[in-house]
């Protein structure tokens, strides 16, 4: 069986959209190592989907790219939390613990990052294209639902970040 050399239009695609990639493997995966593997899985499927993708008029290569990763980071979320996890410090304990001075604004950042590792997978998704300055029409695209739906469901979301976000009196 021979193996497909990815072609170039692929491998420029990679290049370009690997930053993408890789802020969806961060924030379905805590660990480096994780990381890399869902990375890792992300580009395999994009690679196996290559060859089917037909560019639609008026329709993005990141929306489709979106579409997968967000897919595979889920599924693989999914298949993670089926397997029973090793006993330990959870991500807030060892992330306090292993936590270096920083400066104020990366504590919040990190902060951020926890909060949103609270939430559900889907809620993640909304955070994520939020977060890339993803227009609701590109959005209600890449999540399969209407702009409507996107606008009440970015506002639950951004609630419910808000709530964790609050801290404790």
């Amino acid at each position: 069986m021979a193996i497909a050399v990815p072609s170039a239009d692929f491998v420029a695609a990679l290049h370009e959209y690997q930053p993408l990639l890789r802020r969806v493997a961060r924030l379905y995966c805590q660990d480096a190592d994780d990381r890399q593997d869902l990375f890792q899985e992300m580009v395999l499927q994009l690679w196996r989907a290559w060859p089917r993708y037909v560019p639609q008029p008026g329709a993005k290569l990141s929306t489709w790219l979106y579409r997968i990763a967000l897919n595979v980071a889920i599924s693989n979320l999914r298949q993670r939390t089926r397997r029973p996890a090793p006993v330990g410090l959870d991500a807030e304990a060892l992330a306090v613990a292993q936590a270096p001075e920083t400066s104020f604004d990366a504590d919040d950042r990190a902060q951020l990052y926890l909060a949103i590792a609270r939430l559900s997978d889907v809620d993640k998704a909304f955070i994520l294209l939020y977060l890339e300055d993803r227009p609701y029409e590109e959005m209600a695209d890449i999540l399969g639902i209407t702009q409507n739906n996107v606008r009440v469901k970015m506002h639950r979301v951004q609630e419910k970040l808000r709530s964790l976000l609050v801290p404790a009196a």
